[in-house]
């Protein structure tokens, strides 16, 4: 498709930043909300962008955003999603963080807590989590992916299966309207299923942009978790899922 100058603009920063949203684009090349929804409109017609509520995200098809990109989506729902997760997590528990920047949320909120012992394969985590006395971190070991810090492999599985902890968090890159937790990385996956069949509770974390994404490789299905916490539920058939599955569901923006 041809291309305005704004147009091409929009689509970079959706590759660099992962998502573009109406109200900053507007704010950004000084246009009204309907000029920039038309844009949109265009590129998503077009297949580049796919929209979302309020704006719109990059194609993931097999290749995952970039992880410092993922960091910047959805900032502030993470957060918030972060803290309500670590509050079902009462001090002396032992808990599972696996990969992941939603994940990685749930850590920073928990930093206040006391007596925990968080098992992880997520460098990210432990090395947040290492300097609190009242934490302590074990780390799986395995092979150590570059882009995100993660630790993954059948060494970490093996590592995993040793421990049957209190809680588990976890992520997921997209879920399907079918209930399907999916991701990009086979080796990741082996570990979440790990964490999923060795915690008494699992808390699945996620904001709402996963619903609009797509992975390749299935994790499992949401029904294995006994908490579900986003922003917004934005796909009734998960949430009907939920109520039918007795599946907990938290809303932070509720």
């Amino acid at each position: 498709m041809y291309l305005t100058g704004r147009q091409a603009e929009i689509l970079e920063l959706a590759k660099t930043e992962g998502r573009v949203l109406v109200e900053d684009l507007a704010h950004r090349f000084s246009v009204t909300p309907q000029t920039i929804r038309k844009d949109l409109n265009d590129l998503c017609d077009a297949r580049v962008l796919n929209r979302i509520h309020g704006g719109a995200i990059f194609p993931s098809g097999k290749e995952n955003v970039k992880y410092e990109s993922r960091r910047q989506i959805a900032a502030a729902e993470k957060q918030a999603i972060g803290r309500a997760a670590a509050a079902l997590i009462p001090d002396n528990s032992s808990l599972f963080i696996n990969i992941g920047t939603t994940t990685e949320a749930v850590g920073e909120a928990l930093l206040d807590h006391k007596e925990l012992m968080v098992i992880t394969n997520n460098i990210n985590v432990a090395n947040r989590l290492r300097v609190f006395p009242s934490i302590e971190v074990v780390i799986a070991g395995g092979v150590v992916r570059g882009s995100d810090g993660g630790i993954v492999g059948e060494a970490a599985v093996d590592f995993i299966r040793q421990f049957k902890v209190d809680f588990a968090v976890i992520g997921a890159s997209a879920i399907d309207p079918d209930g399907a937790l999916l991701d990009f990385d086979y080796r990741e996956v082996k570990v979440a299923q790990a964490i999923i069949a060795n915690a008494r509770h699992v808390i699945l974390v996620s904001d709402s942009t996963k619903f609009e994404r797509t992975a390749p490789v299935r994790i499992g299905h949401i029904s294995q978790v006994q908490t579900f916490i986003t922003d917004r539920c934005i796909i009734e058939n998960v949430r009907k899922i939920c109520a039918d599955q007795d599946v907990r569901l938290v809303e932070t923006e509720a």
